[in-house]
């Protein structure tokens, strides 16, 4: 069932247990991100802060759970949607051989007509107050993170349309404000709304964009859904929630918004004018994106319903709020994945390591030779899939929401000399590791079990290397200075791969050391070795894991060393380190980590108590401030 607006959402959140409100007041500037990391780190419930000294309350954590990301949805299961999705599609293409099959198929598409945005004349409670002068600062639009350039807000439901074909489009972008009238737009070259204004400034016209945030909580997670171009994201709110999204036009601009919404910004960019410089940002990579020029928002009206309540997020060191969205799109679009690109895929997980773009796992029906690697070339060929850096190809009975097996499995199946492919293309805007920006390498591992015509050529080792992990961390120890710290717990499950650390001090010094590690008597059956900085802690694998994804360019980061006896495998080192123009030739300025500051953590700590909020929670940030680099938002 549709919520109403987004105070019946709320409601809804309060019966089951999943929200708490704040009273106390709490500054939008820095201090609700402590609080929330904290929270949303330890799978804590959904904000609601009342007293964020303005006239409006900020919800925030509300998704930030499966369960409250399928109560969002209104579904009881994230798969419920997909399973609904395959179901009309088998139904819409199955064969119509008689007059009866085809008479079934009315009820259906009177059903379709119900998911089409409807407009409805009069005005909107979006629009039960409008500000006399627009005034976006009246809000409690967060900073975020120490490092952040001002204040964004984080969570808006951006209109933009084609100006030749009048297509809409929706989307979800960080806003930066700069004053009361005057915001950024942070599209991305590779986002539908940054081509509407390309045509824009074809035709040297103004770009009308309106701005909704609340209402259903479904148009938010539209906003971020990646649709195919040309496909209405308000038809998918429609579909999942069974009914239309009612639109209302706007009061200074020629375009439409939800009626429920609970509030609107309206407003328009002009093509001709000069970018501003935006950022930085503390982004969902858990890294800074750093500062850069982005198209001028001009505000020209703000409505709001009477009881508004203000939307936000942040997003950070994973886990956050956004990775259950991400497990939205995970379930939701694997649907039309299956059905119309790559009929073998079975199943896809985004490890929240992987922060989306870094990582995908992805099981298939395998039936002929090759057919791992014509899925993940398929799939980089798919939409926003094409951003995905790192893409495992499993099959049979392992289950891959189980890292540990797909770990094993990759162990048994790979081999670092046949089945590690690399190449290049498009990448996140957001991936800091690219030596160009948004361009650099990819890698897909073929870890399904291998048929007999994949097999020609290789040489299978006579015997299965003996694999110690005491032996290992004394043998590298004892040998490489340079290496601070090394964690091979994972070999002790059968996994060959070893974490170090090391302090680079020359050029080509990781792939100087790789082979001599891999030299070492203990290293014979390793397979992976994964080299990260020395301010890396290694105790928490996951947190390697997503440095890793993070810091490496596969193709330009890998270091392939090939077996020199039947008792030895093939070896892979990456070199996931800092890269740096003095030791690698890196032009780009290095992005720091997201961590509070003392002042914030102390200033939460003595709050914590009057928020009823429980036992205290130590902030996150203190176990990863020894890892951060000196400086800002840019290493030094």
């Amino acid at each position: 069932m549709p919520y109403k607006n987004l105070r019946e959402f709320i409601s809804a959140l309060e019966q089951a247990g999943e929200l708490v409100r704040i009273k106390e007041y709490v500054n939008p500037h820095l201090e609700i991100t402590e609080i929330t990391d904290r929270i949303s780190k330890a799978n804590g419930p959904a904000l609601l802060f009342e007293n964020t000294g303005t006239d409006f309350p900020l919800l925030i954590n509300a998704m930030g759970s499966e369960k409250r990301m399928s109560m969002a949805l209104g579904v009881k299961r994230l798969d419920d949607i997909a399973a609904e999705i395959t179901e009309l599609f088998k139904t819409m293409t199955a064969p119509k051989n008689s007059m009866m099959d085809k008479l079934k198929m009315l009820p259906l598409l009177g059903n379709i007509s119900t998911w089409m945005p409807k407009i409805i004349s009069g005005k909107g409670a979006c629009q039960q107050v409008v500000m006399p002068k627009p005034d976006v600062t009246k809000l409690p639009v967060m900073k975020c993170w120490p490092e952040d350039g001002g204040p964004f807000i984080t969570l808006p439901v951006i209109q933009t349309q084609d100006p030749n074909t009048g297509i809409r489009n929706v989307g979800l972008y960080r806003m930066q404000v700069f004053g009361p009238e005057l915001t950024a737009m942070h599209w991305h070259r590779h986002k539908v709304s940054a081509r509407h204004f390309m045509e824009y400034k074809k035709l040297s016209k103004r770009m009308p964009v309106v701005i909704s945030l609340g209402g259903d909580p479904v148009y938010t997670y539209c906003g971020t859904a990646p649709l195919p171009d040309g496909v209405d994201e308000f038809m998918l709110a429609g579909f999942i929630r069974k009914k239309p999204v009612e639109l209302v036009k706007c009061l200074t601009q020629d375009m439409y918004v939800p009626a429920d919404a609970d509030l609107i910004i309206e407003g328009y960019i002009d093509p001709n004018e000069e970018f501003i410089l935006e950022g930085p940002f503390g982004d969902h990579t858990g890294y800074y994106s750093l500062a850069d020029y982005y198209p001028k928002f001009h505000i020209t009206c703000i409505t709001h319903r009477k009881d508004a309540i203000y939307p936000s997020t942040i997003v950070g060191i994973p886990p956050q709020e956004d990775a259950w969205i991400g497990k939205a799109t995970e379930r939701i679009f694997l649907a039309p994945i299956k059905m119309m690109m790559v009929p073998e895929v079975v199943d896809m997980v985004l490890p929240v390591e992987g922060v989306f773009h870094n990582l995908a796992i992805v099981k298939i029906n395998k039936e002929f030779p090759g057919q791992a690697v014509k899925v993940m070339h398929s799939l980089w060929g798919a939409g926003q899939m094409m951003f995905t850096k790192m893409m495992i190809i499993v099959d049979g009975n392992v289950n891959i929401h189980n890292n540990e097996e797909v770990a094993k499995y990759i162990s048994r199946n790979a081999d670092a000399g046949f089945d590690f492919h690399f190449t290049q293309g498009p990448a996140d805007v957001l991936d800091h590791s690219c030596s160009a920006m948004a361009f650099g390498g990819k890698l897909g591992i073929d870890a399904t079990q291998k048929l007999p015509e994949e097999l020609w050529g290789r040489n299978a080792s006579e015997e299965k290397p003996k694999i110690e992990s005491a032996v290992i961390q004394k043998e590298i120890t004892s040998s490489f200075p340079e290496i601070k710290s090394l964690n091979a717990s994972l070999v002790q499950m059968e996994i060959p791969i070893v974490f170090v650390t090391i302090q680079k001090n020359r050029k080509n010094h990781v792939r100087e050391l790789a082979n001599a590690v891999f030299r070492l008597p203990s290293m014979r059956g390793i397979k992976i070795l994964i080299c990260l900085e020395p301010e890396t802690e290694l105790t928490f694998i996951a947190d390697a894991v997503w440095r890793f994804a993070n810091n490496l360019d596969p193709k330009r980061d890998s270091i392939f060393i090939a077996a020199t006896t039947t008792d030895e495998v093939n070896h892979l080192a990456f070199d996931a380190t800092r890269k740096t123009k003095e030791h690698d030739g890196f032009e780009r300025d290095w992005p720091n980590i997201l961590v509070s500051d003392d002042a914030t953590i102390k200033r939460i700590d003595l709050l914590w108590n009057t928020l009823g909020l429980g036992k205290l929670i130590a902030s996150p940030s203190l176990r990863y401030k020894k890892q951060a680099y000196q400086g800002g938002a840019v290493a030094e």
